[in-house]
């Protein structure tokens, strides 16, 4: 997944990070991307099957009453990031760096925004999505990527020079 320079930081990223700051610092293990091994692809697997399972969906608007609330889905329920964040949190539980777990952005074919987990590998970069239940490689998708976390420093944004012929469809009203 190429990336280009500094993007903004989305507002609900930055509201977590006033809470988690612990999460959204530099580094300083990066060491390039996970090797792919047996093991680390069954815990990809197994952590995004127990989420994509654990989570009911639930907009932020009907959760908290607002928009765009980055959090942990403590209470079973939650929205697409929300989703991510916990996969990153198991993952990292799991030995997986942070420097290779990355909130990331990307516009769906309806136009609409959401949230997906991407994990950085020696065989590339591969999406954790709660709309899917496969584990696919970033460009097997059908989103338009526009942004994620800086593997070197998770408060930092970073955009994505997508690059493929990817049709995005919109909605006529």
């Amino acid at each position: 997944m190429p990336t280009g320079g500094r993007s903004t930081q989305p507002i609900g990223h930055y509201e977590f990070c006033q809470t988690h700051a612990t999460e959204c610092g530099k580094n300083a293990s990066y060491s390039g991307p996970v090797a792919l091994t047996r093991e680390v692809w069954a815990a990809i697997v197994d952590v995004n099957n127990a989420v994509n399972t654990m989570v009911t969906p639930m907009t932020d608007m009907e959760i908290w009453h607002r928009e765009e609330v980055w959090s942990y889905p403590t209470s079973g329920i939650g929205d697409c990031e929300d989703y991510a964040l916990e996969k990153r949190r198991m993952l990292m539980s799991r030995g997986i760096p942070a420097s290779n777990l990355l909130m990331t952005v990307v516009r769906q074919k309806n136009g609409a925004g959401h949230a997906v987990l991407t994990v950085r590998t020696s065989h590339g970069d591969f999406v954790l999505d709660n709309l899917e239940t496969r584990v696919l490689s970033w460009d097997q998708t059908d989103y338009v990527y526009l942004k994620r976390q800086s593997e070197r420093h998770a408060g930092i944004w970073v955009s994505i020079e997508d690059g493929r012929d990817v049709l995005v469809g919109s909605l006529k009203q």
